[in-house]
């Protein structure tokens, strides 16, 4: 019997089947779960989180990797298959949530750690939220060591552009850490198959970061005008006038005729702080230009959905 025809198994044997509204496409490759898993650099001492466990397929190998698991999974109804299929792991919790809404660094506290203690983060995102979780994730007040997502290969390759190439959703993600594409995954490790390639990218978190709810204002700005230069998009986008605008940038010796894709993440965190130092940071700011939900958000949908969720 096929590892994908076991899940289907699985599966029906509780009446349930793949939810596409939800993107669920469950991990079937044993030996791809295990590389995964390596990938996170696991200690013996370490708290790994899980987002979105789907029916255990990484979880059981991260139970062995580090002393203590916490499975955040969003699907109620896969909860008590997933229970099931991980009876003998006795390091597990289960916790049925929104991965959005979970106070990490509690889950930490009532897992036996403290903000000391290491953790690792692995987990399948929906691409629309992908930079928002990471930013959940890593302004926490919990001591992420690494992140491993499976995700889109699109995405995945956004996730990690260099200069040049950048979107917002490659400066949502890298101005917390160095973002790194480690292994491309066949639609065939997956149940059901997804349309797609996928790929799996680990986050290696900086130090913590200044001023980056303007940081995120700037770069969602830069990026809302597609070719055009960064004068004009901040100008729009923050209505500051040019003049203003090209002394920001001249500041921080970027050429005003640049585009946002060019910006390298050193050059953001420059012109957040020049930003703030000049009094157009959000506390002086009498208008509310975007939420905290926005600035983190990508600018524009890819043309198909994120399927790798497990």
């Amino acid at each position: 019997m096929s590892n994908s025809t076991n899940i289907k198994n699985k599966l029906r044997s509780v009446g349930l089947a793949p939810r596409k509204s939800l993107g669920q496409n469950f991990l079937s490759d044993d030996d791809v779960a295990r590389k995964i898993v390596r990938l996170a650099n696991c200690k013996p001492d370490d708290i790994g989180i899980e987002i979105g466990p789907g029916i255990g397929a990484l979880t059981k190998h991260l139970a062995q990797a580090v002393r203590q698991v916490i499975a955040v999974e969003i699907d109620r109804n896969l909860i008590p298959l997933l229970q099931q299929e991980l009876a003998g792991a006795t390091n597990v919790t289960i916790l049925q949530a929104d991965a959005l809404d979970v106070d990490y660094a509690s889950l930490i506290r009532e897992a036996g750690g403290d903000e000391n203690t290491p953790v690792r983060v692995l987990g399948n995102l929906p691409y629309y939220i992908t930079s928002l979780m990471i930013r959940r994730i890593l302004e926490s007040r919990i001591n992420t060591q690494s992140v491993v997502l499976t995700v889109q290969l699109e995405v995945a390759e956004r996730m990690a552009a260099l200069p040049g190439d950048m979107s917002m959703l490659a400066v949502g993600v890298q101005v917390y850490g160095k973002a790194e594409m480690l292994m491309k995954l066949d639609p065939s490790v997956f149940y059901p198959q997804p349309d797609v390639d996928s790929a799996v990218v680990r986050i290696i978190p900086h130090g913590r970061v200044e001023h980056t709810s303007e940081l995120f204002d700037l770069a969602r700005a830069g990026f809302s005008q597609k070719r055009k230069q960064m004068r004009n998009t901040i100008s729009a986008g923050l209505r500051m006038t040019k003049p203003d605008v090209d002394d920001l940038l001249a500041s921080v010796n970027i050429d005003p005729t640049r585009r946002a894709e060019t910006l390298s993440i050193p050059e953001w965190t420059h012109l957040a702080g020049a930003y703030v130092e000049r009094g157009y940071g959000r506390a002086n700011r009498s208008d509310n230009l975007t939420s905290d939900s926005d600035n983190n958000s990508e600018v524009a949908a890819p043309s198909t959905a994120n399927s790798t969720e497990e």
